[in-house]
């Protein structure tokens, strides 16, 4: 997969690009990603891609013609994905959105900065808004960042497990399931004895039943949306009596 990712501060992504699974998928060629500065496209003498707001107010606006035409130029170079705006008007970003987006063979992120971008490049140049949440950070890398490490996961090679990101919280629209790794007791708190019994059938159940748990603690509003099969139904009316019974 090709990402390129517009940007006033391409070097906010160097670090991250470079470790663990998303420096090795690139390594392996799995995954091609292009940082670009769209301050050198500024027309202005001092090369500056921001202005002052029409009509008042504070902070400072985007302007179009660096952004429209870094897309222009990366258009040309042969990148044809899609060309996502970050921003916390968008839509909210979802492991089923993800998982869309992981179906395009390349991908263009554009990084707003400041108090926004000018609308008209956005009416020209952009296919979607993808907001990380409801709450305002000071511009678009750190949800770019989030959006690319939820893609790389589902791009195949990429994990070393080709299972891992099946059984991820939201996958299947529940939570995860709590794990437990070595040593088998720690500060006396042990692990569940049922995950070293060697019955996958039960640890099978266990987690599905810890998965249900979790989402009707944490994210109740998350059932609804899941096909929940009989032993689910039955599983969520035990947790139920459980809880009860505390």
């Amino acid at each position: 997969m090709m990402i390129g990712i517009l940007t006033l501060f391409p070097e906010m992504f160097e670090s991250m690009l470079s470790c663990s699974i998303l420096g090795r998928a690139q390594a392996e060629g799995l995954l091609a990603v292009e940082l670009m500065n769209i301050r050198p496209f500024s027309e202005k003498k001092h090369k500056n891609a921001d202005d002052y707001p029409f009509g008042g107010g504070v902070g400072m606006v985007m302007t179009a013609q660096p952004i429209v035409d870094a897309v222009r130029h990366v258009r040309a170079t042969g990148l044809a994905g899609p060309c996502v705006y970050l921003s916390p008007r968008g839509e909210p970003l979802t492991q089923r959105k993800v998982r869309r987006l992981a179906d395009e063979e390349s991908l263009l992120l554009l990084c707003g900065h400041y108090e926004g971008v000018d609308e008209r490049a956005l009416e020209l140049i952009a296919d979607d808004e993808i907001s990380v949440g409801d709450y305002v950070l000071t511009g678009g890398e750190l949800p770019a960042m989030v959006v690319i490490d939820s893609l790389c996961r589902l791009i195949p090679g990429v994990l070393g497990e080709e299972e891992s990101h099946r059984t991820d919280s939201f996958a299947e629209g529940l939570l995860e399931h709590p794990h437990y790794t070595r040593p088998r007791e720690f500060l006396g708190m042990a692990a569940p004895d049922i995950l070293i019994s060697g019955n996958h059938e039960e640890i099978r159940r266990w987690r599905r039943k810890e998965s249900l748990r979790r989402t009707w603690q944490r994210r109740p509003e998350l059932l609804n949306a899941v096909l929940l099969t009989s032993e689910d139904k039955k599983f969520l009316e035990e947790i139920r009596e459980e809880e009860k019974a505390e």
